[in-house]
């Protein structure tokens, strides 16, 4: 697989999310769990992505138990900061979310000591004894928090060699840009804001990040699914698609069926294509997944649909595509 550079850690151009790990709209059976980890590492992916949010401590646990099989040194690692988890006083309640989860949910806590304390928790969850990148987790409202906490302990634990790269991990590009301008960062991972429904990272974040070699994890590639399956209960942004998004969403796998092309490939290969884009964070739920995945990011997409993607101005101009169209 191919790799790529991010800050002084090298990395496959293609990571595994475990946000459905952690059951993410619909629970993931411990069988299938381990399934889609091991079909990920033999496919010979070593980037892996999760988060104390993710199934509320339940992916952390699932992740770290596979990855202490294996040589530590052979993959990286990131995980994020900004949530607590903690006991609630009584029951807790479903998640709207995560199915199947852990009891404990989650806390903002963008303060220096908070974010250490996590950072140790996230530690026992997984069971390993580091990470490789730290992300502060949607700060969209705790800016001046993230800025003057989370990063100061991130910068102090990027400085003592404890981490490798430090960043934010959210879904939209204007705060991430404000940071890049700010903080001494050395990337993000961004969720769904650049994607064939979304290029909104284009205005300021990429050439910020292209201007000071800040790498992009780039998640939330096919939109919550609706650039997967595209439909009228679809969803985009993790919320019901409008009837706006549907319909461009359906004329992009229209003009896929065209040239004989999967709309997952397109939209895979249309976020890998721009420069900044170090890594591809994409989730998985099952082995199934994972192989769709490898073959979506293998399939060839023939010149004549990003032309006439580009002739029919389905995309921002100033996206790059693959083979130059």
């Amino acid at each position: 697989m191919k790799r790529s550079r991010l800050g002084s850690l090298d990395v496959t151009s293609i990571g595994l999310g475990s946000a459905p790990l952690g059951g993410l709209f619909a629970p993931v059976s411990d069988a299938d769990a381990q399934a889609t980890m091991e079909s990920a590492w033999s496919a010979g992916i070593r980037f892996f992505d999760t988060a104390p949010l993710y199934g509320f401590g339940l992916a952390e646990r699932r992740l770290g138990a596979f990855l202490r099989q294996v040589p530590r040194d052979s993959y990286a690692i990131s995980t994020k900061v900004g949530r607590l988890l903690r006991a609630p006083a009584g029951a807790a309640a479903e998640d709207d979310h995560y199915k199947g989860a852990l009891r404990e949910r989650p806390v903002f806590d963008f303060s220096h000591d908070g974010v250490m304390r996590s950072v140790e928790e996230s530690l026992t969850r997984l069971g390993l004894d580091r990470v490789d990148v730290l992300l502060v987790h949607d700060p969209d409202d705790h800016y001046d928090d993230a800025v003057a906490g989370a990063f100061r302990a991130l910068q102090r634990l990027r400085a003592e060699g404890t981490v490798k790269a430090i960043g934010a991990g959210m879904n939209q590009s204007e705060m991430p840009a404000r940071f890049a301008e700010t903080v001494p960062v050395d990337c993000f991972l961004l969720a769904g804001r650049y994607t064939l429904l979304d290029q909104g990272a284009l205005d300021a974040l990429f050439p910020i990040c292209a201007a000071k070699n800040i790498g992009i994890l780039l998640g939330g590639i096919y939109n919550s699914g609706i650039l997967a399956n595209p439909h009228t209960s679809a969803k985009f942004n993790y919320q019901d698609a409008d009837a706006a998004l549907v319909a461009r969403a359906l004329e992009l796998d229209a003009l896929c069926r065209k040239h004989d092309t999967e709309l997952k490939a397109a939209a895979l290969q249309f976020a890998m294509a721009h420069p900044a884009v170090t890594v591809a964070v994409l989730g998985a739920r099952n082995a199934t997944e994972v192989a769709d995945n490898i073959a979506m990011s293998e399939w060839a997409v023939p010149q004549a649909f990003w032309q006439e993607l580009r002739a029919r101005n389905l995309v921002d101009a100033r996206a790059p595509l693959p083979g130059g169209a």
